[in-house]
């Protein structure tokens, strides 16, 4: 079993929880980052610019208020700050994982209520821009895959919603196939993306267990609880999106290439979901590649998958390249024109910081501070026996001493993967932000956009010290609750 690589010494802040400089240091950044794009919002809206979001960096608009789900999200947060914390190290890994999932239920749920059942729920994906919008008219499924990228682009008489023509018709087909088994209409839509996007506490320690790093699942899993991101969660396609790309990269770190085949049917539908699940390959590759087995037949079984959903697609007559050639178009038909990617390019990544919570800046910054030890080092721990990770299959020799080029590529790759799931999975999810945010399709509503990404990065808190761990639930808990207070969100 392969663990996260560790620094040597082990700092007096660090046994006893007190704060560490470094993170100090990187929660001021943090602060100074959203301050400044709360203020410069601000301006930038009285003077007109088409922001397009009255709460800049966030889709929001300004209301503190309180709702009778507010006690049941202070209530929900102390069990989990206390003995649910406790319970998370030493439980039995199956009973963990249901109640790590009914309790991301309940604070969803009760995040969302704190804005009322109509508002927070039943009519929150009722909206002309929202998917439900568009289920009546779907009396044809194949009709409506057959002519899907006809009607992307806007101003025609039978133009998609905002919504719907921003993805791939594999959005509208999940509320269109809850319609036809009963579970139409905002109510029952809602609940169902609340039960869905609450399966990242699951599949998250589920892959990081099955990527050898039992215990970094134990520490990462009261996190995704808690999960700030939960208030755009609750009631949001995007919920859905994130439920699907978490189970799938769950899949793929399974044994078997029944479950990676499985993974990859999944992922195959994640990208037909969203355009930007194009972004996943790196998280799927990463997860392959940390595999305890590597075999090949993982990644053939998963690319099946992926190519079997897509041919389907094909088949029914939506080409997902064709369909992302009109969406761009579509994309600046609309606010896109007008939102300043000078302010949006960073002020996203404020977005982020609320969405992932306070603690994102000290775990990548510990995550990397162990990459870095990990990397000097070379050593990788396989069960209680340390192996240099760049020797080869004798453990004698070093990285770099042979003369074959494609040996010593393998040594270097093998010492990469010897960092770990807590290193590398948020070091890719890190990469897909980067991509997504410099490529200037993602300009604004990133806090729910970026969901399925943000799950990912959390996997460094597994570096953070156990004692600490507390004080940063609490603070994700809290900006959850200060967000969701203060704002009107919107998804």
């Amino acid at each position: 079993m392969r663990s996260a690589p560790t620094l040597r010494r082990t700092s007096a802040a660090d046994r006893t929880g007190a704060p560490h400089r470094g993170d100090l240091v990187v929660v001021a950044v943090e602060a100074a980052l959203l301050a400044a794009a709360v203020v410069v919002g601000l301006a930038l809206n009285r003077r007109g610019v088409g922001l397009h979001a009255d709460a800049a960096p966030l889709y929001a608009t300004w209301r503190p208020h309180v709702g009778w789900g507010t006690p049941l999200a202070v209530l929900v947060a102390l069990v989990v700050l206390g003995p649910g914390l406790r319970w998370a190290r030493t439980a039995r890994w199956g009973p963990l994982l249901a109640a790590g999932w009914l309790a991301a239920v309940a604070w969803t749920l009760a995040l969302a209520l704190v804005d009322g059942w109509s508002t927070g729920l039943a009519r929150r994906l009722t909206p002309q821009a929202e998917y439900l919008h568009e289920v009546p008219g779907v009396t044809d499924i194949p009709r409506m895959l057959a002519g899907f990228t006809d009607r992307i682009l806007d101003f025609q008489p039978d133009s998609w919603s905002t919504h719907t023509a921003g993805h791939p018709p594999g959005a509208l087909l999940v509320f269109v196939w809850l319609d036809r088994v009963g579970l139409g209409g905002g109510a029952a839509a809602a609940l169902c993306c609340v039960l869905v996007g609450a399966t990242v506490a699951v599949s998250v320690p589920v892959t990081l267990r099955a990527l050898g790093a039992a215990d970094a699942a134990r520490a990462v899993l009261p996190f995704l609880v808690l999960l700030p991101g939960a208030v755009w969660l609750g009631a949001s396609g995007d919920a859905v999106f994130t439920g699907v790309v978490a189970a799938g990269l769950a899949l793929l770190a399974v044994r078997g290439p029944a479950a990676a085949l499985a993974g990859g049917l999944l992922l195959g539908f994640a990208l037909h979901l969203s355009y930007g699940f194009v972004l996943v390959g790196a998280l799927a590759v990463t997860v392959l590649a940390l595999r305890p087995d590597r075999r090949r037949s993982a990644l053939l079984a998963a690319t099946a998958g992926v190519a079997a959903v897509t041919t389907l697609f094909v088949l029914a007559g939506f080409r997902w390249w064709e369909g992302y050639d009109r969406v761009v178009d579509r994309y600046y038909q609309g606010w896109a024109a007008d939102r300043p990617y000078a302010y949006w390019v960073w002020a996203n990544l404020a977005a982020l910081l609320l969405s992932a919570g306070p603690v994102l800046g000290p775990a990548l910054r510990r995550a990397a501070v162990a990459a870095r030890a990990g990397w000097r080092t070379g050593v990788d721990r396989v069960g209680s026996t340390r192996v240099t990770a760049g020797a080869d299959a004798g453990g004698t020799d070093p990285v770099g001493t042979s003369s074959s080029p494609g040996r010593s590529a393998g040594r270097l790759a093998r010492r990469v993967v010897a960092l770990g799931p807590t290193v590398l999975l948020p070091a890719a999810a890190a990469l897909v932000v980067a991509a997504a945010d410099l490529s200037g399709m993602s300009k604004a509503e990133v806090e729910r956009i970026w969901l399925p990404f943000v799950v990912w990065l959390l996997v460094a808190v597994a570096h953070l010290p156990a004692p600490a761990r507390r004080r940063w639930l609490a603070a994700q808990a809290l900006t959850a609750l200060l967000v969701n207070h203060l704002l009107l969100t919107v998804s």
